[in-house]
């Protein structure tokens, strides 16, 4: 690593790791049904996770933006705790080293994180990276959660895996498809890993997503990770929208459709009904609007 990324990051351990994989959700964009952040959530409690560097909070973060949280007893103000990026380091459950980057999507200077990440990934021997995220979708909640990838043409190969959606889409950028470009320059594999989640319950969690992330990453990055609990948290979940549905007869004939046309391409890459880039950036936009709101 140069000087400069040196100054970005902050080294607190020196594990000794063998070809590890890293891992990316970071806060902030898209993750309908809260599908990624679920994801990386069970793998830092069920790996037990150290950190291994923390980044330049002052540089990359806005604190006005993401406050930082303050702890008042009584009256007194006791602990003031900062928003942060971490890499922290793991194993599976074979034993295979992992790294795992959270925290908040960078406010400022991407290029510079981008730099810090990559130098960094190369230092670490990582052999590959993968992304995870979640984006609502024209699926019924019935049927499996369907996971697709998006890389950058370096690492092609690894959609083999997931299956893509056809055609040409553009919509605003997160940080994990600025890292796939980076990483491309690397020469290190990259995919990110995109569960379809329903549309019509984007914005409640959605375990099924985040189990479908675990699964599909295990796949891809040769792992073993048990995704177990949040399968039965999502038959939970499953429960609580089917009664949803039931008590509104407009949202239940839409189920309906949205099944109908899953069955009629089932065996497509996708498995269900295959959108239009133009269909997946309107919905993208509508999602995000209602973020916004």
């Amino acid at each position: 690593m140069d000087e400069d990324s040196y100054d970005r990051i902050l080294f607190l351990a020196e594990p000794e790791l063998n070809e590890p994989v890293m891992v990316v959700a970071l806060e902030g964009w898209i993750d309908a049904g809260l599908g990624a952040s679920t994801a990386m959530s069970t793998l830092l409690d069920s790996t037990n996770s150290e950190i291994l560097a923390t980044f330049d909070t002052e540089y990359f973060i806005d604190q006005r933006a993401r406050r930082p949280v303050v702890r008042i007893i009584d009256g007194i103000t006791t602990e003031i705790t900062w928003p942060e990026i971490q890499l922290r380091y793991a194993k599976d459950g074979d034993g295979a080293d992992l790294l795992l980057l959270v925290g908040p999507e960078p406010d400022f200077h991407w290029s510079d994180f981008i730099d810090v990440v990559t130098e960094c990934a190369a230092l670490l021997n990582v052999r590959m990276v993968v992304g995870l995220g979640a984006f609502p979708a024209p699926t019924p909640h019935t049927r499996k959660v369907r996971v697709i990838g998006t890389a950058p043409i370096t690492s092609a190969h690894l959609l083999s895996v997931t299956g893509t959606v056809d055609g040409e889409l553009e919509v605003p950028a997160g940080m994990t498809a600025v890292l796939e470009m980076g990483f491309s320059e690397a020469a290190i594999d990259m995919v990110t890993l995109w569960a379809r989640v329903p549309h019509y319950v984007a914005s409640m969690p959605y375990p099924q997503a985040a189990a479908a992330l675990l699964e599909a990453l295990a796949s891809v990055a040769g792992l073993t990770i048990d995704a177990a609990p949040l399968r039965r948290s999502a038959d939970e979940a499953r429960r609580r929208v089917d009664e949803l549905v039931t008590n509104n007869p407009e949202h239940a004939t839409m189920v309906r459709s949205l099944e109908q046309a899953a069955d009629e391409t089932e065996g497509t890459p996708l498995g269900d009904v295959v959108p239009t880039g133009d269909e997946l950036a309107a919905e993208l936009e509508r999602f995000l609007r209602g973020e916004q709101a």
